[in-house]
């Protein structure tokens, strides 16, 4: 075979294949993200200064979604997204099974063994409500 017909079977192949991020997923991030952003009257996908883009920006907090499993990257953005906006920093962060808690867990005792100034959410796979209790406005 051709180069050229090589590189448009892989191209091909490339663009027929699932988003290998979200493989596993009841939803991809974005779902959750839209759901929850609309319900709290916030604006999703802001650009930021420096070309950086925030999940959900509300009139109080700019907002970083992620799975549970990716929890210790939310901290870090919602910190940044915070410092460019001035904005509270805030987490969604998503639990789609019970075993999801341990990331729960996580976040919030970073938190406050740091006192890091981040209100953070849960929401569940199906949007069946939250694990353990929300932390906004501590």
């Amino acid at each position: 075979m051709k180069l050229a017909a090589r590189l448009i079977v892989l191209l091909m192949a490339l663009l027929a294949a699932p988003n290998w991020s979200q493989a596993g997923r009841e939803h991809p991030e974005r779902w959750y993200q839209q759901i929850w952003c609309k319900e709290h009257g916030g604006q999703e996908e802001k650009g930021l200064p420096g070309g950086t883009r925030c999940d959900c920006l509300t009139d109080s907090h700019v907002i970083e979604f992620d799975f549970g499993d990716k929890w210790y990257e939310a901290v870090g953005q919602s910190l940044y997204y915070s410092l460019k906006t001035e904005k509270r920093a805030g987490i969604v962060l998503i639990l789609e099974t019970e075993k999801d808690k341990k990331f729960w867990e996580r976040l919030n005792s970073t938190i406050e063994r740091f006192n890091l100034p981040i209100d953070v959410w849960s929401i569940r796979g199906i949007l069946s409500g939250p694990i353990g209790r929300d932390m906004a406005n501590r």
